[in-house]
Formats: C-alpha cells, structure tokens, sequence
C-alpha cells in the first residue's frame, strides 16, 4: 500500500513550534560583558539581542537587536554559540537563541551607546563572577559558555545553558 502524504502545508503545521531568538556578546577592554537592565518582564539583566521577526536568519536577527538596542549599526561577528531552551510551564514554546560575537566596545563606542527608549533602562559591563550573580541561572551558563568559546575559538552547542557532553546534571 503507498503512504499518501498531506499537501506541505497541512504536514507543517502538525510539526511542533519553537521560538528562536539572537543574542550578541559585547566586551570592554578589560574583558567585561555587556549586560542590558529591560524595562520588560521579571529578568532583570540579560544580553542585547531577542526575538527574531518571522523569516529572519538568525545574524540578521543579532543585527537588527543590536541597532535596536544600543544605536549601533555593528556587523555581528562568528557565531560562538547555539542554546536550546525546553519548554517553560507559562507556555513559552522550545526556544533556540543563537549567540554572536560583537567584539571589544571601546571608549568611544561605549560612549555612544544609545539604549532603546521604553525598552531598556541601563547598561553595565559585569566580569564573568558577576554575570553569573546578575543574570538567571541558565542565561548565566550561556553566557560562560560563550566567554568559553572565546577562549577556545570553538562554537558551543548548549542545553539550557549546558554542555550536554560535559555535564551529567544537563536536562
């Protein structure tokens, strides 16, 4: 008997939905990572970047946040790491954020920071310790792993922040 296939649409949305987001790591010459305060929901730190627009790639995405953002019109650099997030129980679908390098900010790109009116409050670089006191526990882990991507010029690939080879405690 031959298997009879629905129409391309109808097989689409019987597939599951998931959510991707961009996120870009921004550094001062010291080292420090750009954190951003939102005006928006309970987080009350996280990196530039966000949501991508329906058919939008994941740069451009990073791209878009970071003129969004803080008013620069910067190219995202290499990809340092892919974090897929499991559903959450206020029903926020499975999410996949993909994180960009955005170099070393100096003085005077620190300076002319323009943080999006309405959306974000303030800005602050945190060294790695105080990333990890600021920011939620897996965004934290991102964070590191992207700082450790850095480090080794690989790209990581993260569960919830997790190496999911590295750690026995990763979902």
């Amino acid at each position: 008997m031959t298997q009879v296939w629905p129409p391309p649409a109808e097989y689409y949305a019987t597939l599951p939905k998931q959510i991707a987001g961009a996120g870009v790591i921004f550094r001062d010459t010291e080292g420090r990572v750009l954190l951003v305060e939102p005006n928006y929901g309970a987080e009350p730190w996280e990196i530039p970047g966000g949501a991508l627009d329906e058919g939008e790639s994941p740069w451009a995405g990073a791209r878009r946040e970071i003129k969004e953002e803080l008013g620069f019109d910067l190219l995202p650099g290499r990809l340092l790491a892919v974090d897929w997030v499991p559903p959450q129980p206020d029903g926020r679908p499975a999410l996949t954020n993909s994180l960009f390098d955005g170099g070393i900010l100096d003085d005077n790109q620190i300076a002319s920071l323009r943080l999006a009116d309405g959306e974000l409050k303030c800005s602050k670089f945190a060294t790695r310790e105080e990333s990890a006191a600021m920011l939620r526990p897996h965004l934290a882990r991102r964070v590191a792993g992207c700082l450790d991507a850095l480090d080794t010029g690989q790209t990581a690939y993260l569960e919830n922040g997790f190496d999911p080879l590295a750690h026995d405690d990763a979902p």
